[in-house]
């Protein structure tokens, strides 16, 4: 990818949320011959297929104007889902309370994944209580992946 992420998030959050709806976070998936960015919305309502489309289209343009990505890579807007991705310190705590799974850059006494109960963050740091009953702090920029897991 060209240029600075950070820069790109922060041009595409932009116009996400002046069409009205949540920006979650996005998700970039680089190979060879066709990459990924995933981008998810949210609103009070749900996320339709018009949602979608509508903030595809708006999403297209801007990319086209600053080409932050070389070669070819397909552009796809979704809804959160019921796993909802948790990216921001504010999704850790907007979802204390709920059962999320953490994959971390290293390990951590062992461990690269915890699944258990969110309690939100003391700092800079998630705060989870793994259904073992033992309670974990994970610097934020350790979490490589984080997902709710739905509980039906």
């Amino acid at each position: 990818m060209r240029g600075d992420i950070q820069q790109l998030r922060k041009k595409l959050s932009s116009v996400v949320e002046s069409m009205g709806y949540e920006w979650v976070g996005m998700e970039f998936h680089s190979s060879r011959s066709n990459a990924l960015l995933r981008v998810y919305i949210d609103n009070e309502v749900g996320i339709a297929l018009e949602d979608c489309q509508r903030v595809s289209h708006q999403l297209s343009g801007v990319l086209d104007v600053e080409d932050p990505i070389a070669g070819h890579y397909t552009l796809e807007i979704s809804s959160p889902g019921l796993d909802r991705p948790l990216f921001e310190a504010n999704h850790f705590e907007r979802f204390a309370g709920s059962q999320a799974r953490l994959q971390l850059h290293e390990l951590l006494e062992g461990r690269r994944k915890l699944v258990g109960r969110l309690l939100g963050m003391h700092g800079k740091d998630v705060v989870i209580m793994d259904n073992e009953g033992r309670k974990w702090q994970v610097p934020l920029e350790q979490v490589v992946k984080a997902r709710l897991v739905p509980e039906l």
